[in-house]
C-alpha cells in the first residue's frame, strides 16, 4: 500500500470530540469549539449535507436529539438549519464556513465526513474541499467510509486524510476482510480507530510500520489510560479530557 506521510501536528494534539462540549455547551456548536480552544485543544466535527448543499457541523441524521424538532437534517436547508436551536443552549447548527471562519487556523480540526448506504459521500468531499482550499489552518479529514480518504487523495492531496473504524455491531467493519479491504481502498494518512477495540494485533502492526492511531471515544480515566498505551493521539469527551 502506498503511503502519504502523517504531518507531524496531527499527533501532537489532544482532540475535543465534537467540540468540548458539556451541559448547555451542545455538541459540534461554536461554543463547543471555543471551549476546546481555551483549553488548548484541536477540535473533531462532525459534516453533513443540507438539502441545498451546504456542509452543516451537526453529527445525526434525524434532528431530534439535538434540535427537538423531527425530520432528517438532510431535508433542510442551510438556512433552516441554522434558524433551530440546540436544546438546552442558545446555540444554533452552523455551516462548516462559518465554523472555519471562528476557528480561523487558532488549533486543528479533524473534520469526519458522514456518510451511508446510498449517500453521494464524494459530493461531500467536492463541498467540504471547496471550503479547505481557502483554509489556511491545520485540517485534515475522516470518515467511516473509505471513499472519502480515496477521493481527498485523488483530488485535494494537501489535506491529510483518515479512515474512522470500529469493531462492534455498528458500521461496516465488523469482519477482518471488511478492515483489510476498507483500508486498501482508502490507503489513509492516518487510522481512527474506536477505543473499545484496543489493544489489537493488526493495529499493533500498522502503527509499528509508521500508520499513526488516532482512538475515539476517550470518555473515562480508563479508557484514556488504555488510550495512551495504544494510541498516538487521542479524541476525548468527558472524563476522558485531562
Amino acid at each position: 500500500m502506498t503511503r502519504r506521510t502523517a504531518p507531524d501536528w496531527l499527533t501532537q494534539w489532544e482532540y475535543a470530540h465534537r467540540g468540548l462540549h458539556s451541559p448547555g455547551v451542545p455538541e459540534n456548536s461554536l461554543a463547543a469549539a471555543e471551549a476546546a480552544i481555551a483549553a488548548g485543544m484541536g477540535i473533531e466535527c462532525d459534516v453533513q449535507r443540507s438539502l441545498d448543499d451546504h456542509p452543516m457541523v451537526f453529527h445525526d441524521w434525524e434532528l431530534e436529539r439535538l434540535t427537538g424538532v423531527a425530520g432528517a437534517t438532510e431535508e433542510r436547508l442551510a438556512e433552516e438549519l441554522e434558524a433551530l436551536g440546540l436544546i438546552g443552549s442558545d446555540q444554533s447548527p452552523v455551516r462548516l464556513a462559518t465554523f472555519l471562519e471562528i476557528v480561523a487556523g487558532r488549533v486543528p480540526v479533524l473534520i469526519e465526513i458522514k456518510s451511508r448506504r446510498g449517500y453521494d459521500v464524494e459530493w461531500s468531499c467536492v463541498s467540504v474541499s471547496r471550503l479547505l482550499d481557502a483554509y489556511c489552518g491545520l485540517h485534515a479529514v475522516m470518515s467511516f467510509d473509505p471513499r472519502v480518504s480515496r477521493w481527498f487523495r485523488r483530488h485535494a492531496p494537501h489535506t491529510p486524510c483518515g479512515l474512522v473504524m470500529r469493531e462492534d455491531g455498528r458500521g461496516n467493519t465488523q469482519k477482518a476482510w471488511q478492515r483489510r479491504l476498507a483500508l486498501w481502498l482508502a490507503k489513509p494518512d492516518f487510522l481512527a480507530y474506536h477505543i473499545a477495540a484496543l489493544p489489537n494485533r493488526w493495529v499493533a502492526v500498522l502503527r509499528a510500520g509508521g500508520l499513526p492511531v488516532l482512538t475515539w471515544t476517550v470518555d473515562s480515566s480508563a479508557t484514556r489510560a488504555l488510550a495512551v498505551l495504544h494510541a498516538d493521539a487521542l479524541i476525548v469527551e468527558g472524563e476522558g479530557v485531562a
